[in-house]
């Protein structure tokens, strides 16, 4: 039986629809404060949780096909007939999906920090220190902090992780993301979109983070070719978090394209 997906979300501001899709292991809580600061442009932005990541439901599906016809969903469910999308790494790829299939939905497209390529990996290490912490028969928030932090040396990341964590009634603690579907599904997450029709001829805007290689100078002709209206912008001081590591300068950059 098919069910209607219901993803959670937040709207904030009044104004023309903004939706902001977050990234693997993400919610939408992650964009607030750069949500906050478009909505006071006099837009109405949309936070979404993706499937099987926050407060939406868990499921047993998870591809891109699958997450822009949530996206189709949630906007017919809104009243949404035209928005401006932007998307996160795995959200970005939704949304370039999306633009494929549903081009005449969206008005301009923001994609932060990842192209349309199938991409060799890279969250291994995290997707097993996750796995291993086994958090459910954990009883101290502070042993999964140390767990991981031994694990992952990475400061930001395990921070990141960590606000998916929440403590169960019965005690110990569990993730807010569906980690199992996540892990089964993960080859699906780093492949490269595809359509029957591969192009958006609507205006777009690639956001790199100086710091990051997942934008590299060999994908713009790509970009180029299923894009052709969009643009290529460097946000200095940037890894692939942009969203955290220079909240300014991507709101600024992502207000001036919006209102041009």
């Amino acid at each position: 039986m098919h069910v209607e997906m219901e993803l959670n979300h937040k709207v904030l501001g009044e104004g023309f629809p903004v939706i902001i899709l977050h990234g693997l292991f993400g919610m939408l809580d992650n964009w607030q404060s750069v949500a906050k600061k478009i909505a006071a442009e006099g837009f109405m932005v949309y936070l979404i949780d993706q499937r099987d990541h926050g407060k939406s439901p868990f499921t047993d599906r998870f591809d891109y096909p699958t997450l822009a016809q949530d996206l189709a969903t949630f906007m017919e469910q809104n009243w949404i007939y035209k928005a401006h999308l932007i998307g996160h790494s795995m959200g970005g790829k939704t949304v370039m999906q999306f633009a494929f299939d549903h081009g005449d939905m969206v008005e301009k497209m923001v994609v932060v920090d990842i192209c349309n390529k199938t991409y060799a990996g890279g969250h291994e290490e995290i997707l097993e220190a996750i796995r291993k912490v086994d958090a459910a028969h954990r009883q101290d928030r502070q042993e999964i902090y140390d767990f991981l932090k031994d694990r992952l040396k990475n400061e930001g990341v395990v921070q990141f992780l960590l606000k998916n964590l929440q403590r169960k009634k019965e005690g110990g603690y569990e993730w807010k993301m569906n980690f199992a579907l996540l892990e089964q599904s993960y080859q699906h997450i780093l492949d490269k979109v595809s359509s029957a029709h591969p192009l958006f001829e609507g205006p777009g805007l690639f956001i790199k983070g100086e710091r990051s290689w997942y934008i590299q100078d060999g994908d713009l002709a790509q970009i180029k070719a299923e894009f052709p209206h969009s643009a290529v912008e460097v946000i200095e001081g940037a890894g692939h978090w942009v969203h955290a590591d220079q909240p300014e300068q991507l709101t600024q950059k992502v207000i001036q394209f919006l209102n041009k």
